[in-house]
């Protein structure tokens, strides 16, 4: 067995750590309970389906917003719910922080794909852009970078103003801090937080001294210090996450595992690949689902409502897959049209710039997994939140800003961006760097002295968070197996370069402060691969490397789009309800109808929870 990569050394130092401590049963216990063995995940395989089981309510998939309705809906002892997750269980790397990139290189990611890109991803294999979701228990919540960040107030105004009626900021504050346990250092007692929910949030108690110093920079640039999830977005934060005294909390640990052993009334089928929702077609009322267990189709019954929770590129998967979608498409295919519905026909994506990267002078500050020792393990393990494990794979502070382009309020921001105490070269090439799919000269030519040297260096991830660009998803056959079509379609409008480009600029300007030049911040020089021919730093170059180092942060959007009747657009209505299909809503990401002023995963939370007070309003008066 190879042990030079980082996940398998972690392994057996833990095991051997173990095994040589003389509080051995205390260590292992929390290896144990960290999932390690995945001692859980023979509790969950017990729960094997019956075929033609009824439930009152299915809920398909356990990413943020599935997990909160199933919670929320089994509170009512009378219902019985049954929730179904194709993936299994987290493990302890799920739990780590700072291994959320190599989330994306393991069976817990659907390890999905964009379509080669003509304006983008030219530093990828073959002009693809990797397209990471959860395909575990918390989904898309258990391997992302754990940023909690809402939006802003305009976003959920807009929705309201397009037709959306209850989903205006003052509506959905309520769901937000609903979820929310918040730990942010005397934050929690203001008006825009909470202490009381599932979801901790807090800043991460490690800190390198570069964040420091960017946070001053951003500062000393224009940019105040702000909570970006209360009054005021713009301006710089330490970033909020939802991890809990260093640990990651995602929906899975949130929302299912504090329940599934206590309630009677909700099922948890692990490994079950729902293929089809079981819709009559004369009275176009779904009633059903199938799966996939084991190797063995099963179908299981609703006598109250489906809830599609997939995410943004299964939900509407699984729509096409049962009827629901383009006509013309579904017919070519052979699927049986119910309802002509605009499934997957728009999606928005943030699309990022892996960079650009700056060195330092600073030692030991910036994120290298190599670096990680046995100590920092045990310390991790033992519940000490400020070990280097703890940072967000090396994501440390957000700044939110209004580019001179821009034509929004100065309150919204056109911009965010990502400081990350690392880069490619933090995992040695491996993880985040076959995660996104670079090819191997951007790593060899920009980074592999920076791996040789361990040279302390951050990077700033540029991204615009209102891409005009519209993306769509489709079917690639009939088969439920078979991978959905993704076409992000990014930069198709060039505004959205040029909006990147001068996110570029806004970041360079912080690195030129007094507070980033006392740490000997510079901009490292080494041009990108395909991007020699320009200048080096002049904006035709940076055009260059933002169509090379295109990034993407699991943050699609509107492929069953929410709206009113009247938009032409809409696949699901305000209620979340499937337009034209009985008994069957969708509630996740896919529904944002356009791209929030976020990081996708706290919106999700709000949806589920918004969506599972939709449905108890429904049948509240059910005797």
């Amino acid at each position: 067995m190879n042990c030079k990569n980082f996940y398998c050394s972690l392994v057996l130092i833990l095991w051997f750590s173990a095994i040589c401590s003389p509080n051995f049963n205390n260590i292992l216990n929390d290896i144990t309970k960290l999932g390690l063995v995945n001692v859980l995940q023979d509790t969950f395989r017990a729960q094997v389906p019956k075929n033609n089981e009824i439930f009152d309510f299915i809920v398909v998939g356990s990413g943020a917003a599935g997990s909160v309705v199933a919670n929320r809906l089994s509170e009512n002892p009378k219902w019985r719910i049954a929730l179904l997750e194709s993936g299994g269980i987290e493990n302890i790397a799920h739990v780590i922080p700072a291994l959320a990139a190599y989330m994306s290189v393991t069976s817990s990611n659907w390890n999905y794909g964009s379509v080669p890109q003509k304006r983008a991803c030219f530093g990828m294999h073959k002009n693809v852009c990797l397209q990471p979701r959860g395909n575990v228990l918390g989904g898309t919540s258990s391997i992302n970078f754990m940023i909690y960040n809402r939006g802003n107030r305009r976003d959920y105004d807009g929705w309201a103003a397009a037709g959306n009626r209850g989903w205006a900021y003052n509506d959905v504050l309520p769901y937000f801090l609903k979820s929310e346990r918040a730990n942010l250092d005397g934050l929690e007692y203001t008006s825009y937080h909470n202490r009381n929910g599932s979801l901790n949030v807090e800043y991460p108690r490690y800190r390198s001294q570069i964040v420091d110093a960017f946070v001053a920079g951003s500062e000393q640039a224009g940019h105040p210090r702000t909570d970006y999830n209360g009054e005021s977005q713009i301006g710089v934060s330490y970033v909020q996450s939802t991890t809990n005294s260093g640990r990651r909390n995602s929906a899975y640990r949130a929302f299912i595992e504090p329940i599934s052993q206590r309630r009677n009334n909700l099922q948890i089928f692990i490994f079950s690949r729902v293929t089809k929702i079981l819709i009559d077609p004369k009275s176009k009322t779904a009633y059903g689902v199938e799966f996939v267990y084991n190797n063995k189709s099963y179908a299981i019954k609703a006598r109250k409502e489906i809830v599609i929770s997939a995410g943004t590129f299964n939900s509407p998967q699984l729509l096409m897959l049962s009827g629901v979608g383009p006509q013309n498409m579904l017919s070519k295919l052979g699927i049986p049209v119910i309802k002509d519905s605009p499934v997957g026909v728009r999606m928005y994506e943030h699309a990022s710039h892996f960079g650009p990267t700056f060195l330092t002078n600073t030692t030991g500050q910036s994120l290298f997994t190599a670096n990680i020792k046995p100590l920092d393990i045990l310390q991790f393990l033992a519940g000490r939140p400020d070990t280097m494990l703890s940072t967000l794979a090396g994501v440390e502070a957000l700044t939110f800003v209004n580019v001179p382009i821009s034509k929004l309020p100065k309150d919204w921001p056109d911009v965010e961006l990502i400081f990350a105490s690392g880069s490619l070269a933090s995992d040695e090439g491996t993880a985040l760097k076959i995660g996104a799919n670079f090819k191997d000269e951007i790593y060899n030519q920009l980074y592999r002295d920076i791996e040789r040297r361990r040279q302390d260096h951050f990077t700033v991830l540029v991204m615009p968070f209102h891409p005009k660009s519209i993306g769509r998803v489709w079917l690639s056959s009939k088969n439920p197996l078979h991978r959905p079509v993704i076409d992000p379609n990014y930069f198709a409008e060039n505004e959205d370069v040029e909006f990147m480009l001068h996110g570029i600029k806004a970041a360079i300007s912080i690195t030129q402060t007094p507070a980033m030049q006392k740490i000997g911040t510079r901009l490292l020089s080494i041009p990108v691969p395909g991007c020699e021919s320009f200048q080096f730093a002049s904006d035709d170059y940076w055009r260059c490397s933002i169509r090379t180092m295109t990034y993407t942060l699991h943050h699609q959007v509107a492929t069953c789009r929410m709206g009113p009747s009247t938009d032409s657009t809409a696949v699901v209505s305000p209620e979340l309800r499937v337009y034209g299909i009985k008994k069957l809503r969708v509630i996740d990401s896919s529904i944002i109808p356009f791209p929030p002023t976020a990081h996708t995963n706290a919106p999700a939370f709000m949806i589920g929870e918004k969506g599972a007070d939709l449905i108890r309003t429904t049948w509240k008066d059910e005797k």
